[in-house]
């Protein structure tokens, strides 16, 4: 079973990590074909037959032993990421128009009353849509030009991590090719 683990907060401030090293991290957790894609924590490898909860539990722990802080891990199937990168939340012609589309990994699918409160963020410079367990935002341009409330967004759903769109297309293109 191939996975992607998504990890957060990695190499911001002091917590920097080599790709190397992070592969090191997650082979002597015992995983094969490990491959890191990007410096921000992105690292696909096989996992055998565990379950989702009992490997973020084996990361969490074995990443915290090995580097010295905690790193919230969220996974993805194969099958999960392929459609996320094929996921098309937005007319083709707004994606066009606007800023990079954003993904918000979550730990598990919002409950509904939550979904309703984070779509309510929406506007027409900040598109929002919810996918299983994604958050799908479309800025209007820049995202650090954005007037989208995220502290408020992030506290209304599970815990997650954010990626461009484009990254998750290009991990899926690079590790994931069809046979």
């Amino acid at each position: 079973m191939i996975v992607a683990a998504f990890l957060r907060g990695m190499n911001l401030g002091n917590r920097r990590i080599t790709n190397a090293d992070l592969r090191a991290q997650f082979e002597r957790l015992g995983f094969a074909s490990v491959a890191t894609f990007q410096a921000a924590g992105n690292v696909v490898f096989e996992a055998g037959e565990a379950s989702e909860s009992e490997l973020v539990a084996t990361i969490e722990r074995g990443l915290e032993e090995g580097l010295g802080y905690a790193v919230p891990t969220l996974l993805r199937s194969e099958e999960e990421l392929r459609a996320m990168a094929a996921a098309a939340p937005f007319p083709a012609a707004d994606l066009a128009a606007a800023g990079k589309l954003q993904v918000l990994l979550l730990a598990e699918a919002p409950k509904s009353a939550a979904r309703d409160a984070v779509l309510a963020h929406a506007s027409d410079e900040d598109r929002l849509a919810l996918g299983s367990r994604e958050l799908f935002w479309l800025p209007s341009g820049r995202t650090t030009d954005s007037d989208l409330d995220l502290r408020a967004i992030e506290k209304q759903l599970p815990p997650g991590t954010m990626r461009t769109h484009g990254t998750i297309e290009r991990l899926v293109a690079k590790h994931l090719a069809s046979d």
